[in-house]
């Protein structure tokens, strides 16, 4: 992938970028594996905003992507068509078995038309393949990883990342993730071999407001000039500082770095090191 730029006939044109999508090879999504995606702009069964900046946005048909990868054990997949797909930053994969089902994976880097992919116990380790962490090589770069056998792939799923399988041992594999987070997995847990593709594209310039727009992402409003019954940061002559000891959000919780996660989370167990490098204690 490679980044375009344009020709700054308009001041928002100067340092807008876009992908140049030279890997994608099929200009419409298969129509079997696409559903209609209904827009809430944010609003709950009663019409009230639960999210806010939410709205509008260009129509987009969900891509059902298979994360499970265990439906078609031990039979050959060919490669038909590298796609775009407006619902996530990675771009996604057609597959068709040698049955004859399609089903649409996420494009890792290096995986071309043509290619064949297989899934389950004994597949080959090469970029595409979708087997147990208890049969792939310490060191190995994977991505799409199960946190329980069976239930899909849940982690490492955006553009350019990848996790690097660093020990095995026991019922437990030992993963260091995007963020730095060394966590274990259950070692029966499925992966996908390989860094996803797409790698470029945290280097997009969005460049104009009309573009963000158009992904159904309203204004922001910074709270600092709103007045006091608005939000807390609001009210005072000219810029005023927030005011109070920390950042809030509008209604009044700590913001912008306030640790949320529970104390004795389960999961606490799982994670070696955490990403701001310490120890779970």
């Amino acid at each position: 992938m490679g980044i375009k730029k344009f020709n700054p006939y308009t001041p928002s044109r100067r340092n807008m970028t876009s992908s140049d999508f030279a890997e994608i090879t099929a200009t419409s999504p298969e129509k079997s594996l696409c559903v209609s995606l209904k827009k809430n702009a944010g609003r709950n069964n009663q019409g009230k905003i639960t999210v806010r900046h939410q709205g509008g946005g260009s129509r987009r048909k969900y891509r059902i992507i298979d994360f499970k990868r265990n439906s078609k054990d031990g039979i050959p997949a060919t490669v038909k068509s590298i796609e775009y797909d407006p619902n996530r930053t990675a771009n996604i994969a057609l597959i068709c078995y040698a049955d004859g089902v399609k089903a649409y994976i996420l494009a890792p880097n290096d995986l071309k038309v043509g290619d064949q992919v297989t899934s389950g116990s004994g597949a080959e380790i090469k970029v595409g393949n979708c087997l147990p962490l208890a049969e792939i090589p310490v060191g190995t770069l994977v991505h799409n990883i199960e946190l329980y056998p069976g239930k899909g792939g849940q982690m490492v799923r955006s553009a350019g990342n990848s996790a690097q399988l660093m020990a095995k041992e026991g019922k437990y594999a030992t993963l260091r993730l995007p963020s730095g987070e060394m966590r274990m997995v259950p070692i029966l847990c499925r992966v996908t071999i390989g860094v996803i593709g797409n790698g470029d594209h945290n280097l997009v310039n969005i460049g104009k407001a009309g573009r963000k727009r158009h992904m159904g992402i309203r204004p922001t409003v910074r709270g600092s000039v709103m007045n006091p019954n608005d939000h807390p940061h609001g009210g005072g002559e000219g810029k005023a500082p927030v005011g109070r000891s920390g950042p809030l959000t509008p209604w009044g919780k700590p913001a912008l770095g306030l640790k949320t996660r529970k104390k004795n989370n389960k999961s606490n167990k799982l994670i070696v090191r955490r990403r701001d490098g310490k120890a779970i204690k």
